[in-house]
């Protein structure tokens, strides 16, 4: 009785650690799928409640990420700002696994006077296909002479709205909202105009063996990426993160190609059967493609992007326009819940990223205050992490544990150092009362 009750324990052990695929007797059988991994929250998101109305309305602050949910309609949230700021206020909606999307559901995101009016830069909209991915949209406040928005000490609010058909999901979802504050330039100022012209050409991107890199679930779990050949692997309906450091003049070529699929049926089809979008790094889509997948082989490449540089801004394109500022850009790499028609759910397909950053940097904008404590630009850490191909998580970790050994062996060369001034006084002490 002893020994099946430790032959029990140990098949409930293996399960738990996914390490029993197939029990005895029962070769043959199909594996059940995981759940795809749900959206990864931001780690402290700060829990508010937005208001159906302006009355109420509770305060989200610059530099910080809040988590609440919402249902089709509208919900408010206070804003205070400067009058040297411009600010991004981006919402991401985490609509649940299986959840029924369509082209007419979507997100909007405006920044409001008291009176009512959008400021420039607002609203910012974003729609869904029909798969339930992760959903950014971003509101801005934008300073600029005459235009509205421009004061500071007033209460201004963010407006976020769930848009969805009559037949769309009622449940609430969980959003996340963050807080971006770009400063302002210093007394030097910058360009004002858009540049014109720009090295545009299709990207030369690396042939190089490929090295695993796991993307993460949204923004806050992305993983980084250098220049390089990265794999990973997808299943239908889920979309892997990665981030991308990109300085002040530097640009971006991205590949993405599925592989081989283990089929269910002799032939499939789906359109989009793989879909790649890049985002800004405070969270506004800049581009996206689509390629179609039939179980055997798909790629797809980006434009090129411009060099990020300041006066991206004043261009009429919003592709170049969100390439404004030095940081993190985001990559989201999705196969469409379709491509589960004729695709084993259970057995990953291949994916191959190429990514290739373009150009040396260039001397930053003068900006009138640190940009790194507003969460913009690229340091040694930011390169650090691409290299190393580490999640914001994994680096929160580190350096946690590092600080740890850090306690750990200031206490012991502190302990160690005491016992020896015990020792040496035990000694001398020894020594006075030897006749």
């Amino acid at each position: 009785m002893g020994g099946l009750r430790r032959v029990r324990t140990a098949a409930v052990t293996l399960a738990a650690l996914g390490l029993v695929a197939v029990l005895p007797g029962a070769a043959g059988a199909a594996v059940a799928p995981q759940p795809v991994p749900s959206y990864r929250g931001a780690d402290g998101a700060v829990a508010v409640t937005g208001q159906p109305s302006t009355a109420g309305a509770p305060e989200i602050k610059a530099g910080s990420v809040y988590k609440d949910s919402i249902a089709p309609g509208e919900r408010y949230y206070r804003l205070n700002l400067d009058d040297r700021s411009n600010v991004y206020v981006s919402a991401v909606l985490q609509p649940p696994r299986g959840a029924k999307v369509s082209y007419s559901d979507g997100l909007e995101v405006e920044v409001l006077t008291i009176e009512n009016r959008a400021c420039l830069g607002s609203p910012g909209r974003a729609a869904f296909g029909y798969d339930p991915v992760p959903l950014s949209a971003v509101g801005a406040r934008i300073i600029k002479e005459d235009a509205e928005c421009q004061g500071g000490g007033t209460p201004y609010y963010a407006k976020v709205t769930r848009e969805a058909a009559k037949d769309g999901d009622p449940a609430a979802w969980p959003l996340e909202l963050r807080v971006q504050r770009e400063p302002k330039l210093g007394a030097a100022g910058a360009p004002t105009t858009a540049p014109s012209v720009w090295p545009s050409a299709s990207p030369t991107l690396p042939g190089s063996d490929a090295a695993p890199r796991a993307g993460g679930t949204g923004f806050n779990d992305a993983r980084a990426l250098g220049s390089g050949v990265w794999s990973d692997e997808l299943r239908p309906g889920q979309t892997r993160f990665y981030r991308v450091p990109l300085d002040w003049g530097q640009q971006l070529g991205l590949a993405a190609e599925l592989s081989a699929a283990t089929l269910t049926k002799d032939s499939g089809y789906a359109s989009p059967g793989l879909s790649v979008s890049l985002y800004s790094p405070y969270r506004s889509l800049i581009d996206g493609e689509d390629a179609s997948y039939d179980g055997k082989q798909a790629g797809l490449t980006l434009p090129r992007t411009p060099p990020v540089a300041y006066e991206n801004r004043f261009a009429s394109d919003r592709k170049v326009g969100a390439v404004r500022v030095a940081g993190w850009y985001y990559v989201a790499v999705t196969m469409p819940g379709k491509v589960g028609e004729f695709v084993q759910d259970a057995v990953p397909v291949p994916l191959t990223l190429r990514t290739q950053i373009i150009g040396t940097p260039v001397k930053a904008p003068a900006y009138a205050e640190d940009l790194a404590a507003a969460g913009f630009g690229v340091g040694a850490e930011d390169r650090t992490a691409a290299k190393e191909g580490t999640t914001v998580v994994e680096a929160d970790a580190a350096a946690e544990t590092r600080s740890v050994m850090r306690v750990v062996a200031g206490a012991g060369f502190g302990t160690g150092t005491l016992l020896l001034l015990v020792l040496g006084g035990w000694i001398l002490l020894a020594r006075r009362r030897t006749p």
